[in-house]
């Protein structure tokens, strides 16, 4: 059979099916951008800057510390030195990873370092600051600045020690014999972080106001960028003369800026108003006050570029990771952040995400070969990185929301296998955190287009690839889409009620002048005569307005697919049963105004019907009801039960057989209408007993009666009185 007819015989099948319901949306997840894959959990796996998943390069762990927290380190010969908190220990780590105590500090933490080619080593311990000289074995204080902190060290152009620090926020400089002098005292409260350029001037990122600073090496300065972080807690110094620097507003900063006063959490100057601590990580259901004001609103991390002009602008932003230290080497910046514990490189402006540990921080990078070295904290370690790739890696999504309990269909991915493997496996769950009331893993399966039929259906989907090299290449994962259909469920009304008689709902945009409303004529199929607008303008929004003798229906519903929904009316008499006449079949509108006066006066009820019109054409329609509250249809007004005159005016009953009365008026020789209040003090009976004062000489006397069905009689009581 040739294309053409199967086509042909294929149209005239379909022609003679008879017509199905409408099929519910096929939607899809798609996961195809870096901060998609970025949102995931990654193990040995990379994110470049297009947003392609492949085997990152190896990270092996080489060194583990006793010590809990490692805050400072720098490149030594042979390997690199570390130093810790707590215990303020310096440990020195060697190219294989054996680790060796170098120096245990009086103070509990080190946190800055120093090294020299030749193997010096200076130490800033905190709080009560001094820096420490160790050399050939041993130690000695080289210098104490009577400060509380010391921050940060460098070499100066003249190869003078710069040292950096807090409370008092002041730079000296040292010479070889341990001589200081203060180079430039800030006004703010810490010196956070030290950069000297090629010019011999000497970058300053303060803390508390968030100042870069420039000093010249005769102590002039001058303010590049006062940020609206309040910390600028590192930099690096880039391949063209250009500099970057990381700025802070986080709770996971090891400074307490809480108890700043003034605007952003600026100090006044008092001494001593910036309390540090130790902050590397919050315990459970506590938040780390760190540098972070209750009101800032922005990304928890900036790191902003320096050109050697001067001038700065934002290279990159982390709304919630922490940037804990930098590093420009291999023609890229190194970015360690926490509190996941992610190693990114900034690559033509692009984030890439190099390595994910377990480990909560990355707190220093260091120079190595081919690639980096760097430390983390909670708990400490040490690793490098290498230009070989992980031999194995797994990308982890994180739970993928349908909104609602849906089927999946089936999982596509784009890339290239590049000789290796990639398999997939996937599960699903009703709580957006994975635990073990999710169904197990599907078993791992290849192919470009992998079918997720044996996952159970749930709202929440989440995937898994693992990735296998081939002679140091690797697969790439440049995107993933994933169809998933919601399981129909049944629309829900949520509220169904009758107005006051007389009151209809209208488009908010109607005007009297440019539209009338009439009442249909009635149709053989039934006796209600609906109220129809002549023109269909500004739907949604609504307003009520009287037209007497109408009784108008309103009700709010929903579907939690989202599909279209359409509703059907029903009446009874009240006592009727079971027994529910038809009013209106195919709605949309959500109220229904009527001719009320088709029906004879009585109790009735109202039942709505709500359908859904996206149902799966294997399932069947769902549908939802309300029965209304009894509605009372009263088309007669009150009457006049009995008058006499008494006195001075009248003694009249009054009543009405199906409502209470709503307002009784008085009008003496056709004066202004008066309200009358009964014996009782309040008009709200069936039945009624009233005084009306009138003046014998009276020509004519108007009693007016409405009832809460708004029918409204008016009698001359000088002539029912005769």
């Amino acid at each position: 059979m040739s294309v053409r007819i199967a086509v042909a015989v294929q149209l005239v099948l379909l022609a003679l099916m008879p017509a199905a319901r409408a099929v519910s949306e096929v939607n899809f997840f798609r996961i195809q951008s870096r901060d998609d894959f970025l949102s995931g959990t990654l193990e040995g796996i990379s994110v470049d800057p297009l947003g392609s998943l492949s085997l990152a390069n190896r990270g092996q762990r080489v060194s583990e510390f006793p010590e809990p927290f490692l805050f400072s380190g720098a490149s030594y010969p042979g390997g690199w030195v570390v130093g810790t908190g707590n215990s303020g220990v310096v440990f020195h780590i060697d190219r294989k990873g054996t680790v060796s105590r170098l120096f245990d500090a009086e103070e509990s933490e080190i946190f800055a370092l120093w090294a020299d080619p030749d193997g010096t080593v200076f130490a800033g311990s905190s709080p009560d600051g001094k820096v420490y000289r160790i050399s050939k074995g041993k130690s000695e204080v080289f210098f104490d600045p009577d400060e509380t902190y010391i921050w940060a060290l460098a070499r100066a152009a003249d190869g003078s020690l710069l040292v950096a620090t807090g409370t008092e926020g002041r730079l000296y400089k040292v010479d070889r014999n341990g001589e200081g002098e203060l180079l430039f005292d800030s006004d703010d409260t810490h010196l956070r972080s030290l950069l000297l350029l090629p010019s011999g001037d000497v970058l300053v990122g303060t803390a508390g106001d968030g100042l870069i600073v420039k000093v010249s090496p005769d102590g002039g300065a001058r303010t590049l960028y006062d940020a609206e972080h309040p910390e600028v807690v590192d930099f690096a110094l880039g391949e063209r003369g250009e500099a970057y620097a990381a700025v802070l507003a986080s709770e996971a900063s090891l400074m307490d800026l809480s108890r700043r006063n003034g605007q952003n959490g600026q100090s006044q100057g008092e001494e001593g108003a910036v309390r540090v601590t130790v902050t590397p990580t919050a315990g459970e259901g506590e938040q780390a006050p760190g540098s972070r004001p209750r009101s800032f609103k922005g990304p928890r991390s900036v790191v902003v570029r320096i050109s050697a002009e001067g001038m700065i602008e934002s290279a990159v932003e982390f709304e919630e990771e922490t940037v804990y230290a930098l590093l420009w080497q291999r023609d890229r910046l190194w970015i360690g952040t926490g509190l996941e514990g992610k190693l990114y490189s900034l690559r033509r402006g692009k984030r890439v995400l190099e390595k994910d540990v377990e480990e909560r921080q990355l707190v220093t990078l260091l120079s190595d070969s081919p690639g980096p070295a760097f430390a983390t904290t909670n708990a400490a370690a040490f690793y490098r990185i290498s230009d070989e790739r992980e031999s194995v890696g797994t990308y982890t999504s994180p739970a993928l929301d349908s909104r609602q309990t849906s089927r999946f269909g089936s999982l596509r991915w784009r890339g290239d296998l590049a000789g290796g493997k990639l398999r997939i496996s996937a599960r699903s769950g009703a709580g957006s955190k994975p635990d073990r009331t999710w169904s197990e893993w599907t078993a791992a399966a290849t192919g470009t287009e992998i079918s997720l039929a044996q996952v159970p259906p749930g709202r929440y989907l989440q995937w898994r690839a693992e990735l296998s090299g081939s002679s140091g290449g690797s697969p790439v994962l440049s995107g993933v889409d994933i169809s998933y259909q919601q399981l129909n469920l049944p629309p829900r009304i949520t509220q169904l009620e009758a107005l006051d008689p007389g009151e209809v709902q209208v488009p908010g945009g109607f005007t009297p002048a440019s539209q009338i409303f009439e009442p249909a004529h009635p149709n053989r199929q039934g006796i209600f005569m609906p109220l129809k607008p002549s023109a269909r303008r500004d739907e949604r929004r609504r307003k009520n307005l009287w037209k007497k003798g109408f009784q108008t229906l309103s009700w709010e519903a929903e579907d939690p697919n989202g599909d279209d929904l359409r509703y059907a009316l029903f009446f009874q008499a009240d006592g009727d049963g079971d027994r529910w006449l038809p009013m209106e079949e195919d709605l949309e509108e959500d109220a229904y105004s009527f001719d009320a006066t088709v029906l004879p006066d009585g109790v009735y009820r109202f039942k709505l019907v709500a359908t859904d019109r996206g149902a799966d054409d294997l399932e069947p329609a769902l549908s939802a009801e309300e029965i209304s509250a009894p509605v009372i249809i009263d088309h007669t007004p009150p009457v006049l039960i009995e008058s006499k005159r008494g006195g001075t005016g009248f003694q009249v009953v009054v009543g009405d057989a199906m409502n209470p009365l709503r307002r009784v008026e008085v009008s003496v020789d056709a004066g202004e209408w008066r309200l009358l209040d009964p014996a009782d003090g309040m008009v709200d009976g069936v039945r009624e007993r009233l005084e009306i004062e009138a003046p014998s000489g009276a020509g004519l006397v108007l009693l007016r009666l409405t009832d809460a069905a708004f029918n409204v009689v008016t009698v001359d009581l000088l002539q029912e009185t005769r």
